[in-house]
């Protein structure tokens, strides 16, 4: 609204110690899941490549 008040840009207390706590940690979550991801990926090729490829060749 037109009249309304701005919100405070101001960090509250503490804020900014918790989130420099929480970047300076790093992705670990988004490293854990492209790491499970890769591995399912490499295991479907293997188990494909194992069970159609290697029995119509023989």
């Amino acid at each position: 609204m037109i009249n309304s008040s701005s919100p405070e840009t101001a960090p509250r207390h503490g804020e900014a110690e918790t989130v420099e706590a929480i970047v300076s940690s790093g992705p670990r979550g988004a490293i854990a899941v492209a790491g499970i991801a890769t591995a399912v990926v490499i295991a479907l090729w293997f188990a494909f490549y194992l069970l159609v490829f290697l029995p119509r060749s023989a």
